[in-house]
């Protein structure tokens, strides 16, 4: 089936199925977090610190994984960051089933995840070229992964509002830390040889000028990078203040916040089916600015939304642009970055997706406190349109350049 193509190959079968299991998880956890430190402050500022410190190790330390990864074996280094982030789940569990905690611990675990995440994602999305064995089935690989991620996103959070309606936050954290072994099991079972690059004999400060030397002669690349991070600025931190929808504007408890990360699961899953049934031959761009222009009028759509269901739909929308948006780039990348480049190229990808975020995250929860949350997310909409109509008249005055030569 051509959806599914890229599981014919059995070591990303073994990939796909840990990742299904562990992702399902890894969103518990976090709806779990999100509800906790908003139930202990009832802050929209203090939601958005916590995210900050999940997410801005990325900003810092992306370009010297990138390094690291080109430099050494992806594989080994990926097991090392699934069973660090095992252990850091783990302590979560233990330390709200003890009752000893507050948010300064929950805010240091979030920095650790955020440290440990910024080389596991840089590793993972590197790893992928090597699961498959032909490059036309490399777009595919990539949807699948986002069909893996938001169809946890879809359960993860459904099963999270449940447990934590009945049981609390720590079951949730202990559900993620044994979801890790079914990832530790998975790669056990990989029969996969990874050739090490030959050990560069320059430090690693080379490394990250030489790849940053490689974006500024790749315009089409350093251009999607720097539209990547524009929207992690401007307009995904509406993400941050779901629990806030939901609990303060739409007079709802844990299990509606359930439902609107579920609605974007489902929404997000559909924009990954939609991105697995593509070759490799379409034209990414396009799809990049339909989805960037999804994303901005759902977010501003869901700022003005004047009931709890049409508040949902817009959640869903808005996850479905948001993840083509994600995957078209990251396609894009993978298929059009050389071999050698493909860590570091990735490194800033993923800088300026999950490093730049809490920045906007932080902002967005200062300037909602000021403002309040509506007005702040209706801005983030309108923001992300006139993000795309900037990024539309670059990419015209780039093309009339090329024909004037």
């Amino acid at each position: 089936m051509l959806l599914f193509r890229s599981l014919k190959y059995y070591n990303y079968r073994l990939f796909f199925t840990g990742q299904s299991i562990s992702l399902i998880g890894t969103w518990m956890q976090r709806v779990a977090i999100s509800w906790l430190v908003y139930r202990l402050t009832g802050s929209p500022f203090i939601l958005g610190l916590i995210s900050f410190a999940s997410l801005f190790p990325s900003l810092i330390l992306a370009p010297f994984a990138g390094s690291l990864v080109d430099r050494h074996n992806k594989f080994k280094i990926f097991w090392f960051t699934q069973i660090i982030l095992m252990l850091q789940a783990g302590t979560l569990a233990l330390m709200v089933w003890l009752n000893y905690y507050n948010i300064l611990w929950i805010g240091i675990l979030s920095l650790i995840q955020g440290l440990v995440t910024s080389l596991d994602v840089t590793a993972r999305q590197s790893l992928v070229v090597n699961l498959v064995d032909l490059k036309e089935d490399i777009p595919n690989a990539i949807a699948l992964n986002s069909s893996v991620f938001n169809g946890a996103r879809l359960i993860g959070p459904a099963i999270a509002g449940v447990i934590l309606s009945s049981f609390g936050e720590n079951i949730c954290f202990l559900i993620n830390f044994l979801s890790y072994i079914a990832v530790l099991v998975c790669l056990l079972l990989m029969k996969i040889k990874i050739t090490v690059p030959k050990k560069s004999t320059e430090n690693i400060w080379f490394d990250l000028k030489e790849g940053f030397r490689y974006l500024k002669a790749s315009p089409n690349i350093s251009s999607l990078i720097l539209l990547m991070a524009s929207s992690s600025l401007l307009v995904i931190p509406y993400t941050t203040f779901l629990p806030v929808f939901a609990k303060d504007i739409f007079n709802g408890d844990a299990t509606t916040f359930s439902w609107f990360e579920s609605c974007g699961g489902l929404g997000a899953l559909i924009g990954a089916i939609y991105m697995a049934t593509l070759k490799s031959h379409r034209n990414f761009t396009k799809i990049i600015i339909r989805s960037s222009f999804i994303l901005s009028i759902s977010v501003l759509g869901l700022a003005l939304s004047p009931s709890l269901i049409i508040g949902l739909l817009f959640a869903a929308s808005g996850a479905l642009g948001l993840m083509a948006q994600n995957s078209s780039i990251n396609t894009y990348l993978q298929t059009h970055t050389d071999d050698n480049m493909r860590g570091r190229t990735m490194s800033y990808y993923i800088m300026a997706f999950q490093g730049v975020l809490p920045i906007g995250a932080l902002m967005m929860g200062y300037f909602a406190h000021l403002f309040g949350t509506v007005l702040v997310v209706a801005l983030e909409g309108i923001a992300g349109i006139l993000i795309m109509i900037s990024f539309i008249l670059y990419r015209k005055h780039r093309l009339k350049e090329a024909k004037s030569r």
